[in-house]
């Protein structure tokens, strides 16, 4: 086949859950995008963290699935929540490719179901019968594990930059509410939805302290709502004083939004979870906390990094082997006046 496929193809790209990964596809869609240039492109996403590719380029329609966790009660939505409602919405749609960049077995059967005759995804999950053409899901980061989907089906990648967009109207009512004033601007996430992947609350209290009152610094937010709690104690923890120069967005911003105030950052601090790929993929620097997940899978992509890791990774809440004064040796080099 030559390339670029000029063909009005109808494409669908599998990549629902997960905030991070979700962001880490954007590669794959440009490069897809660059193979198929008439193709109309849909992405199949879940709320909440499809909504990260809501000013992406490269896709057509944002599509969503919202499949029900265990255990979880029969609920009403606007999009499919079961696999056989997700396959004949879908099927209707007439796809003539999908690209999974998925690896459990559902993803996999559900454009089989949908009627998709060209198929290409991992050989997890024992998934080989059900597509075209697979690829391992090899020991090395997301970002070229997603590539490897398209390389399975021979599509050139020639352009594996990290980029993000925002909504312009949304940028000129950031720029309204932004605090005036020439302090370095750090972006904190300090919850993860796995609670062993946490530090502690008082220790990002001190880190913050540090930041406005010997750093010149002040301290960004913008979080589910449902982690308001575990912030509150967090500043509860900083003098009044200091907490002047904090300022949370979680309720004024949702994910979609969030990308007009990342981007005007000059650093990110946190756990390792989507809110440090979204800022990496508007080239804000990222100091992240990992604990048990592998920094060489799921580092910042194409932007300038530190990951801050202990070396006993054993047993629940491994981060709490990390000290303060390490965070604030981490943090010093991206600082101005380091």
């Amino acid at each position: 086949m030559s390339w670029p496929d000029q063909r009005p193809l109808r494409i669908l790209v599998i990549r629902y859950r997960f905030i991070g990964d979700t962001v880490l596809a954007i590669p794959a869609l440009r490069n897809l995008r660059q193979a198929f240039p008439n193709a109309v492109i849909d992405v199949l996403g879940e709320p909440i963290s499809g909504d990260t590719l809501a000013y992406c380029p490269y896709k057509n329609d944002l599509l969503y699935y919202g499949p029900r966790l265990k255990g979880e009660r029969k609920r009403t939505a606007p999009f499919p929540t079961s696999l056989l409602g997700a396959a004949k919405f879908l099927r209707a749609r007439r796809y003539d490719r999908c690209y999974i960049l998925r690896r459990s077995f559902s993803s996999a059967i559900l454009p089989l179901l949908a009627g998709i005759p060209h198929r290409v995804g991992f050989s997890t999950e024992g998934r080989n019968w059900l597509l075209h053409h697979s690829t391992p899901y090899p020991d090395r980061h997301e970002v070229e594990c997603f590539l490897d989907v398209l390389r399975a089906d021979d599509i050139p990648i020639t352009d594996t930059r990290n980029e993000n967009w925002t909504d312009p109207a949304t940028d000129r009512r950031v720029d309204t509410e932004f605090p005036a004033g020439n302090r370095t601007r750090v972006f904190i996430c300090a919850k993860s939805v796995f609670d062993l992947k946490d530090w502690a609350p008082e220790r990002f209290a001190e880190v913050i302290t540090w930041l406005v009152q010997e750093r010149n610094s002040e301290v960004h937010f913008c979080d589910s709502p449902g982690n308001a709690a575990y912030y509150a104690t967090i500043l509860a923890a900083v003098s009044a004083e200091l907490r002047a120069h904090c300022h949370d967005w979680s309720t004024k911003l949702g994910i979609r939004e969030s990308g007009s105030l990342l981007r005007r950052m000059n650093l990110c601090f946190g756990i390792d979870t989507g809110f440090i790929h979204l800022a990496a993929s508007f080239h804000v620097p990222v100091v992240g906390l990992y604990g048990p997940l592998e920094p060489w899978r799921w580092h910042p992509w194409d932007t300038k990094h530190t990951v801050l890791r202990p070396a006993d990774v054993s047993g629940p809440r491994p981060l709490l082997r990390l000290s303060v004064a390490e965070a604030q040796a981490a943090l010093e080099p991206y600082l101005p006046g380091s």
